[in-house]
């Protein structure tokens, strides 16, 4: 049944079980006819309180522009007409007012509740990207995200970009109802806005994703068979673009800015090199918090690639030893420092402390051609017969 009105695939279902619904047929009608009856204007920035259909005060007086079949039914100059009663915004009022009285663009919704019998009006406006300077993050924690299919990886940075605590995986359903839908989105993203606020990050950093090219070309840029099916499904099943939005709008109420990076490679550099730093006997890491770690250094300016020798995974914690780690070789080998200490415990006569080096499971070959220094040291060479 195609939908004329927002809910009337709902409603129209509901006709057929009212003794379940527990309503009558009168009742029944009136939220239909309510679903029906509505009014929308978008603002405009510019005009006076913000819209020119639909203008309130801030003082809560209400004014609508009548159109020219129902200009006779106008009780105010230029065609308007003046409600009696007045509104007034309990969320976020203040920025409603500030808005209507430099008069920026405020859309409003009015609607009819059958159940309550009364109108109501709603207020949205968009808010304006901002560019968030790099130089204001200084010194303070980045949370990186990596959305995937059904579940939400991130990881908390330093400034200088090492991950902090343990990767932080947020899951979600995206199956059911698009009202159901959007709900587990909005719980995804009121976790991972608390997460940012309890490790004190400045802001959140994700992935300028957009497959609407590929959406559009289908096969031909995302693969044939079953394979590129299973691929195909698992992109659609990506909510880019709403997830992006939803985070900027709900971030930016409690003052954390989003900062949109490249995705080029992040998981394959964040597997090759922040997996195995992040893995542990203790704590399971997969690619996707790699991805995580990666996202989050692309917007504080780090290089995605991790350095050899810098944020080394703890000692407990290693597998094998870190040849990376040691002291630099001698140059000419271990072997030409043991004869360095043979020479010099021969010519003073006395014995020194020997100094550290690595035991070697094999004898230490003999070095031939040893230096001019060491020679004199060892004194004269017997004939050779």
């Amino acid at each position: 049944m195609p939908e004329s009105v927002p809910g009337s695939r709902r409603l129209a279902k509901l006709r057929y079980n009212l003794d379940k619904a527990g309503l009558t047929p009168d009742q029944w009608r009136d939220r239909w006819d309510a679903s029906r009856t509505f009014l929308t204007a978008n603002g405009e920035t510019g005009k006076p309180y913000g819209n020119e259909t639909i203008r309130v005060t801030p003082d809560g007086q209400v004014t609508i522009a009548m159109p020219a079949p129902l200009r006779r039914l106008a009780n105010a100059p230029r065609a308007r007409y003046v409600l009696a009663e007045r509104v007034a915004f309990a969320h976020r009022g203040d920025e409603w007012g500030d808005r209507v009285a430099a008069n920026l663009s405020v859309r409003y919704n009015a609607w009819f509740d059958a159940d309550r019998g009364r109108w109501y009006l709603d207020a949205s406006w968009s808010v304006p990207a901002a560019t968030v300077c790099l130089e204001s993050l200084t010194g303070r924690r980045l949370l990186g995200v990596d959305l995937n299919a059904g579940h939400l990886a991130a990881h908390v940075i330093d400034q200088h970009g090492n991950p902090i605590g343990s990767p932080i995986t947020i899951p979600f359903d995206l199956t059911g109802p698009a009202s159901q839908r959007d709900g587990r989105l909005r719980q995804a993203i009121t976790t991972l806005i608390g997460v940012a606020r309890t490790n004190s990050c400045a802001a959140i950093a994700v992935e300028n994703l957009g497959f609407a090219d590929a959406r559009a070309t289908g096969r031909e840029t995302m693969g044939r068979g079953r394979r590129g099916k299973t691929f195909r499904r698992t992109v659609a099943g990506l909510p880019t673009a709403q997830f992006r939005d939803r985070l900027a709008a709900m971030a930016y109420t409690v003052g954390l800015p989003v900062v949109a990076v490249d995705p080029a490679y992040t998981s394959r550099w964040g597997g090759q090199h922040w997996r195995p730093a992040l893995q542990s006997r203790s704590v399971t890491a997969t690619g996707h918090h790699a991805a995580a770690v990666v996202i989050a250094r692309r917007a504080y300016g780090h290089k995605a690639r991790r350095r050899p020798g810098v944020t080394r995974t703890r000692p407990e914690d290693r597998v094998g030893r870190a040849t990376g780690q040691a002291a630099p070789r001698p140059v000419g080998g271990w072997e030409q420092l043991a004869l360095f200490e043979t020479a010099c415990t021969t010519s003073v006569g006395k014995t020194r402390p020997a100094l550290g080096r690595p035991r070697v499971s094999r004898a230490p070959k003999t070095v031939r051609g040893a230096p001019d220094q060491h020679r004199e040291q060892r004194g004269p060479q017997r004939p050779i017969r």
